[in-house]
């Protein structure tokens, strides 16, 4: 088997039908099987999946798993040789799966790979970034990114002076396509469950590169993205309360003591902030 592509969905039935034709359309020259997660979505799109595309290997929780989790209950029945996490808000193009699984045969150094992400309009979508560090995500609690968005330590972390028109290393690729080789897994597991969402993949990408694989990009393969659609629906206070505490997680597995307690200070602001946005747009 080369590729066992999972997917967790969340509430986005429709996004996650197109999801699925476009992989059964568009994976070429490849063996593959797939897997659904269904977080509790309560809006069709288990019987959806049950009744158009009955060879997909279904999982259907009655609880909200979280991201990492949800890839992982099927991460452990997976077969391929590479498994890629799909979110279900992509489209694929041009056999994007199978070009993808060719370019890791080719580059046996690469433990984690990510293509080149369009937005609907086909226009270019950024998925590349450094490595947080202490004063992007400061900047980002205190919501300064959306007044000062090209200071140096935001165009560092968002990697605003990438060239996506080359295969390069990177520190980390966008998690709504996520290509990992079977190698990576043996030797540093699954994503860490405590993660219950945001930089679960960006930890992943982390301990990969400690081990000593590489994280590449490479614009040979293209897909869609309808970024975010999950999160549309979810109220910002929630969102600033789940990021807060996964960013505090990350920080407390790979940044220093002092960085951790200021940012432990400066999580009570993000959500006053947050709260502030919320009763404005009401």
């Amino acid at each position: 088997m080369d590729l066992s592509i999972i997917t967790v969905n969340w509430k986005v039935k429709d996004l996650l039908e197109k999801c699925l034709r476009s992989v059964y359309q568009q994976a070429k020259d490849i063996s593959f099987e797939v897997f659904v997660v269904d977080n509790d979505s309560g809006d069709g799109s288990v019987e959806m999946v049950r009744e158009k595309f009955p060879q997909v290997l279904l999982t259907a929780s009655n609880d909200n798993l979280g991201f990492a989790k949800g890839n992982n209950v099927a991460a452990k029945d997976a077969k391929g040789r590479y498994i890629l996490l799909l979110n279900p808000d992509t489209e694929i193009l041009d056999n994007a799966i199978g070009k993808m699984v060719k370019f890791m045969d080719n580059h046996p150094g690469c433990g984690i790979a990510g293509c080149k992400l369009l937005n609907p309009d086909l226009t270019h979508q950024p998925s590349v970034r450094r490595f947080p560090n202490f004063l992007s995500q400061a900047l980002i609690l205190l919501k300064l990114h959306h007044l000062f968005p090209h200071s140096s330590p935001m165009s560092h972390y968002l990697a605003e002076d990438f060239d996506y028109t080359k295969t390069q290393p990177v520190d980390q690729v966008m998690g709504a396509f996520f290509m990992i080789r079977r190698k990576v897994i043996e030797k540093i597991g699954l994503l860490d469950e405590k993660f219950w969402i945001w930089f679960e993949e960006v930890d992943y990408c982390k301990r990969a590169k400690e081990a000593g694989f590489k994280i590449l990009y490479t614009p040979e393969a293209k897909i869609i993205h309808y970024y975010g659609q999950s999160f549309k629906q979810v109220y910002n206070v929630k969102k600033q309360k789940d990021f807060n505490k996964s960013l505090t997680y990350y920080f407390k597995k790979h940044q220093p003591l002092w960085q951790r307690i200021l940012i432990g200070i400066l999580k009570p602001i993000s959500v006053a902030l947050a709260w502030g946005v919320y009763l404005v747009k009401k």
